[in-house]
């Protein structure tokens, strides 16, 4: 008499691994949603005190200077949101629930895929509110180009979100060189993108460090995809890079979550 043993495929295994952990991570947000809505404070100060500067230095009409501006925004909330995400896990490894993490048959992988993916939830919330409110004042985005747009912010935040993950893992018993080496990172790469001001004339050694960094290309990608402009260069490019930062991101983050048992 022979017995049928059903065997779940390596692949699906990861993909109901990364759903439980996902779920896992979501659920203290759902029972907090505060929490999403004081994230929003820095990127509506932005929106509410800097884009008017920047319609006065420009010349261009409020409406013009936020089809510009929103979309830099949208795309400074994930690069802080998910640059951030390395911070909870250092929580979790001071109070030990990441290492009891470590002890189930979870796969590795789904431990950093489920949450980098989860950090995408609370910023795509915050994308649709800042845009409905941009929309009052006259912004005007392409839906179709927004739902695109956001797509690659996510391929993007996944990738800078690993990153941060592993990190947190790099600097457990110091958790000062954490915060540290992310301040140290996280405003030269914004001020560099061109996602608050444009850099035409800007001094030439900023325009070149500017060509080095792949939120320049994400930054223009989303301008053109919010504005329904598919066929703009910038959208290839801007995807390339937030593919490659994605792989890269994983490919990292899944090898120290892996050498954190």
């Amino acid at each position: 008499m022979s017995t049928n043993t059903v065997h779940t495929s390596p692949s699906l295994k990861i993909l109901r691994d990364t759903g439980a952990v996902f779920q896992r991570e979501l659920w203290p947000v759902v029972r907090d949603p505060f929490s999403v809505i004081f994230s929003l404070l820095q990127p509506l100060v932005f929106l509410i005190f800097f884009s008017p500067l920047l319609s006065g230095f420009s010349g261009l009409s409020l409406a013009e200077s936020l089809q510009w501006f929103v979309p830099g925004i949208i795309v400074m909330s994930t690069l802080f949101g998910t640059a951030m995400a390395g911070s909870n896990l250092l929580f979790e490894l001071a109070s030990g629930s990441h290492e009891r993490m470590l002890v189930t048959p979870v796969a590795r992988s789904a431990l950093m895929v489920g949450r980098a993916l989860k950090e995408m939830v609370p910023l795509t919330i915050q994308a649709v509110v800042l845009t409905l409110i941009a929309a009052v004042f006259g912004f005007r985005p392409h839906l179709p180009g927004m739902f695109l747009g956001l797509v690659l912010l996510a391929l993007f935040g996944i990738g800078l979100g690993a990153l941060s993950y592993a990190l947190g893992i790099a600097s457990r018993k110091r958790n000062w060189m954490f915060w540290g080496v992310q301040q140290a990172l996280l405003f030269p790469l914004m001020i560099l993108s061109g996602m608050l001001l444009p850099l035409a004339t800007a001094p030439h050694w900023m325009q070149i460090l500017s060509a080095f960094n792949p939120l320049t290309y994400l930054v223009e990608a989303e301008r053109s995809l919010f504005n329904g402009s598919f066929a703009d260069p910038a959208v290839w490019q801007g995807g390339i890079a937030a593919v490659i930062l994605a792989g890269l991101g994983l490919v990292v983050g899944i090898r120290m979550m892996r050498k954190s048992i």
